[in-house]
């Protein structure tokens, strides 16, 4: 099942259900009007979702309309949680190692985690909107999975149980203002603003076999100003797999649902598909030439993010969007 966020002019939009295909949508209205009606009533309400879907797909549905990404909003517009990880620690290496520091032996067993503002998202088409080029600013390309209610201290297998749907990510970056904040010893906040997510969030059985043992074993697609610079395989190299993020996030607390978990920038060994955020090709710029080449993005550029299924067709449809001044 594939759903999406419309724009209706209110907050937390009108929830849709898109077709396999992503080229047609139908209104939830008599079933819910809000993603977060479905998360908190799952066992109840998404049947009767799975029912109008199929109905989509099979093309008999009496009011569908053409799916348009540009009048989506993400599609939990706002979460009562959102925790990053990063899962992928080649990501993790590279950018230590560009600074002289090295991986310590706990990141293997202990996932890194921070968490986010939630309560504003941006949509998979709306500019992404920077007071200043100099802030340096960078995409990261990632997917996240949002979960049911969970108990505190549940294990990684009940944790993937718990996952309800998955989503594309692009957890924007402002790189300059990292090490101050990092330096304060107290977390990420202004270097972590708005975060962007794709058109449509769906159910795990659409992955079909590419979702196996709590990993998406599709490449993530990156094209920076029409230009691709990465095609990383999502699946292998996530070192924490999801049921893995969500338990820890649970070790202290109980988890609601609506949790959004991220996983990090998708990362491969040795670029050898590309990369997933411009910190990671300046890291092996510094670490072979002394100093980075490549600048972070300015005013007009161009990203876009998206997940070829299978079948080659798209998964969550693509992330598209400019930078531009606030």
């Amino acid at each position: 099942m594939k759903l999406a966020t419309l724009k209706d002019g209110s907050r937390d939009g009108h929830l849709a259900v898109v077709s396999r295909d992503l080229s047609t949508a139908h209104f939830a209205t008599g079933i819910a009007t809000r993603l977060q009606q479905v998360l908190d009533d799952w066992n109840f309400v998404s049947p009767q979702l799975e029912d109008l879907y199929a109905t989509l797909n099979g093309g008999k549905a009496r009011h569908a309309f053409a799916f348009d990404p540009r009048q989506c909003m993400a599609p939990l517009p706002r979460a009562c949680q959102w925790v990053d990880a990063s899962a992928y620690l080649n990501h993790v290496e590279l950018v230590r190692r560009a600074r002289g520091a090295s991986l310590p032996d706990s990141f293997h067993t202990d996932p890194l985690m921070y968490q986010g503002g939630s309560d504003d998202f941006i949509g998979p088409t709306d500019d992404a909107r920077f007071a200043d080029e100099a802030w340096g600013i960078d995409f990261e390309a990632e997917i996240a999975v949002v979960t049911g209610d969970l108990p505190m201290g549940t294990t990684p297998e009940a944790a993937l149980e718990g996952i309800r749907l998955l989503m594309l990510v692009n957890d924007w970056t402002l790189r300059h203002l990292v090490p101050a904040e990092l330096a304060k010893g107290f977390g990420f906040l202004q270097s972590k603003p708005a975060t962007a997510f794709g058109p449509v969030a769906v159910t795990p059985d659409e992955l079909g076999t590419a979702w196996q043992g709590g990993r998406v074993h599709l490449p993530l697609v990156s094209t920076w100003n029409g230009r691709e610079v990465g095609r990383c395989d999502a699946g292998p190299e996530m070192s924490f797999h999801f049921g893995q993020l969500v338990a820890h996030l649970a070790r202290t607390r109980r988890v609601r649902a609506g949790s959004i978990v991220g996983s990090g920038t998708v990362s491969n060994r040795a670029g050898s598909q590309g990369w997933g955020c411009i910190a990671e090709v300046r890291a092996v710029e510094t670490i072979e030439h002394g100093e980075p080449r490549t600048d972070f993005m300015k005013f007009g550029d161009s990203i876009r993010i998206e997940m070829p299924g299978v079948d080659g067709s798209s998964v969550f449809g693509a992330i598209e969007q400019k930078v531009a001044p606030l």
